[in-house]
């Protein structure tokens, strides 16, 4: 069932998997103000059964970042160039970025695991998107890189929170400020990728990686999940405490006992 198609971004759903595509091969599925809105509007469009969403390119490069058009003076057709937002209050432009980044926040929804399956290049706002999923299952020819440095911005798209939380302050730094290619035998290495296949294999290991997702009772995945994600904000006591607490929770949904 198709709930979305426009602006380069396709969501189907399959029971209680839904596939996000970039669909604008053509353009390596570069990024767009439009295309953001369209992936911030599919988050909001998931029925309520959806456990898994899985992300994934068409073509030969999940994503090749920003569309350099926005740097152009005439920027996109019906949006400001953001060399006009440049030019904006500070409050305007922050509401601005904030919008954009909206497209990217979703996908970390305690209901739901997210999976990008990487094929090809993933840049700039590409390797951020792949940053907002849960897991990344990538094809042996995918590359990331953060190269908004090279043009002399920022990643503002939420990639830095995740990227640190991967691989570390360290390797962060380097890899952003840089701007080089992880290739993907290096990111798996290092706890970019969960998973490297063969290209021809990649939407296979997806199905599968997705298929032993859903095997186990969804609240005893929500619960988990939740409990890995607050994992780095909470001290070793208080980690243990919200373990109590949502044993408890799931042992009386097992008993049937109310709270």
């Amino acid at each position: 069932m198709t709930l979305l198609d426009k602006h380069g971004v396709r969501l189907t759903v399959d029971d209680a998997i839904a596939t996000v595509t970039l669909a604008n091969a053509a353009k390596r599925n570069a990024q767009s103000p439009a295309m953001w809105r369209a992936l911030a509007e599919a988050g909001s469009l998931l029925p309520g059964n959806v456990r898994i969403v899985v992300l994934r390119g068409e073509g030969k490069s999940f994503s090749a970042g920003l569309d350099r058009q926005a740097f152009t003076p005439e920027g996109f057709d019906g949006e400001p160039s953001f060399l006009d937002l440049a030019r904006g209050t500070d409050e305007a432009l922050d509401a601005t970025i904030a919008e954009y980044q909206e497209a990217f926040t979703w996908w970390r929804r305690n209901d739901l695991v997210s999976i990008a399956a990487v094929q090809g290049h993933a840049i700039g706002a590409g390797f951020q998107l792949a940053l907002a999923c849960d897991l990344r299952v990538a094809a042996e020819d995918a590359q990331f890189a953060m190269r908004e440095t090279s043009l002399g911005l920022v990643p503002d798209l939420t990639g830095t929170h995740p990227l640190v939380g991967l691989v570390g302050y360290a390797r962060a730094l380097e890899i952003c400020a840089t701007g080089r290619f992880v290739h993907a035998a290096e990111a798996e290495r290092i706890g970019l990728a969960n998973l490297v296949v063969p290209g021809a294999e990649l939407d296979a290991a997806v199905a599968d990686l997705a298929a032993a997702l859903t095997a186990a009772p969804r609240d005893a995945v929500i619960e988990t999940k939740a409990l890995l994600a607050g994992a780095v904000d909470r001290t070793y006591e208080e980690q243990r405490r919200a373990e109590r607490a949502a044993q408890a929770r799931r042992l009386r949904d097992l008993a049937g006992v109310g709270d």
